[in-house]
């Protein structure tokens, strides 16, 4: 018999109880970023569902989606096969009969693919269900569509900003770009970076230098910059590390790659803007 009052956990044969021992994520002090790559989670923000974000080596400088599940590779066709090894996606498949596939082939907000298998079908149902129950409880809603001459001219989806003598395209308005950094309840921080307690940008008209040898459906000068420039430079290297201020000078790991992308005229030209924002030209006209 055993004691009553022994200091193991005992099982009612008495055997010890054995709990594994748990392993802490930590950062290598090296590493170019604090990101941790076993803690990415998130949410689609056209369905709901859940979606794994990776880093990729297709050379692609934004993270991919991949669907939480592993699905077994006979059932996914060879060009949706994705493998992840050491938090990194490889856009192929590593021999083993289980593998993982993008979000955006299963999505229920998209169109869905030309062939599905009838076991991919079955879970985009399942999704679809989900995204359903989300929006029946008020906990998934559907932005409406503003028209596009009115954002072009007062709201750039997809604005250009300048810092640190660099030109970088966000992925979504200068407002709503949200800070990666992770929380003590291991969430990513809800604030975004334009916050009040730091001095914000300005919006300016810079020179754009358009290649001649590809022509584009909008010729233009100048183009509208949120410029950061003038900013001190550890308010610069905040806004270039994705962070509200709380978590400028804090060591707290990153849970989501930073959204910012190098202009490139010739990919992003569809995204210049020649008229400043609407706010800003009110500034502008009242001083």
């Amino acid at each position: 018999m055993c004691s009553a009052n022994a200091l193991t956990p005992r099982r009612w044969d008495g055997t010890p109880v054995r709990s594994p021992r748990s392993r802490s994520l930590r950062v290598a002090a090296d590493s170019p970023t604090r990101l941790v790559r076993s803690a990415q989670p998130g949410r689609c923000p056209d369905c709901g569902n859940r979606v794994d974000w990776h880093p990729r080596t297709d050379g692609d400088d934004r993270a991919v989606g991949l669907h939480p599940q592993e699905l077994p590779a006979a059932a996914l066709p060879a060009v949706s096969r994705w493998h992840v090894s050491s938090g990194i996606a490889h856009p192929a498949h590593d021999g083993t009969p289980w593998c993982r596939i993008p979000h955006t082939a299963l999505c229920p907000a998209r169109s869905a693919p030309a062939a599905l298998t009838p076991q991919l079908t079955a879970l985009r149902r399942h999704l679809a269900l989900h995204t359903r129950r989300l929006i029946n409880n008020d906990a998934l809603t559907t932005p409406a569509l503003a028209p596009p001459e009115r954002t072009e001219s007062c709201r750039p989806t997809r604005p250009v900003a300048h810092l640190l003598s660099v030109l970088y395209i966000a992925d979504c308005p200068i407002d709503t770009i949200q800070c990666v950094a992770q929380t003590r309840q291991r969430h990513r921080c809800a604030r975004p970076v334009l916050d009040d307690q730091a001095p914000p940008g300005t919006w300016a008209r810079l020179t754009t230098t358009l290649p001649s040898h590809r022509p584009t459906p909008l010729s233009v000068d100048r183009m509208a910059v949120y410029d950061l420039t003038r900013l001190p430079y550890a308010e610069q290297m905040r806004w270039r590390h994705q962070h509200c201020p709380d978590h400028a000078t804090s060591s707290a790991a990153d849970l989501a790659l930073t959204e910012w992308e190098p202009f490139d005229p010739q990919l992003h030209h569809q995204h210049i803007h020649p008229r400043l924002p609407h706010s800003a030209r009110k500034r502008h006209h009242a001083t």
